[in-house]
């Protein structure tokens, strides 16, 4: 007998902004831009693509054309998310050391 699978959708399981910060934070330590886009995308739908697109002055198709993806959206769309999720950025120095 097979084993019956469900998809797993991200977006079902982030419910507040210490949820969202702690799945972007995982996110940013994979360093990988792609990831980080395709994260904002799982939030913004588990948030609301409408009501977040509105909130930061873009339109619905705009910002989700944005993080798609295909898409790339610019360091200051990524702040206005970001800033609406009310999540802040952090630098904290690496492992590595450039000489």
């Amino acid at each position: 007998m097979a084993t019956e699978t469900i998809p797993w959708d991200s977006a079902a399981n982030l419910r507040n902004s210490e949820e969202i910060a702690a799945y972007i934070d995982a996110v940013l330590e994979e360093n990988d831009p792609a990831l980080l886009t395709h994260a904002l995308g799982v939030v913004a739908r588990a948030r609301g693509m409408s009501e977040l697109a509105r909130e930061i002055g873009l339109g619905r198709e705009s910002l989700y054309k944005s993080l798609s993806s295909d898409g790339n959206p610019s360091f200051s769309t990524v702040c206005k998310v970001l800033g609406v999720l009310g999540v802040k950025l952090h630098a904290t120095p690496s492992d590595i050391r450039q000489g």
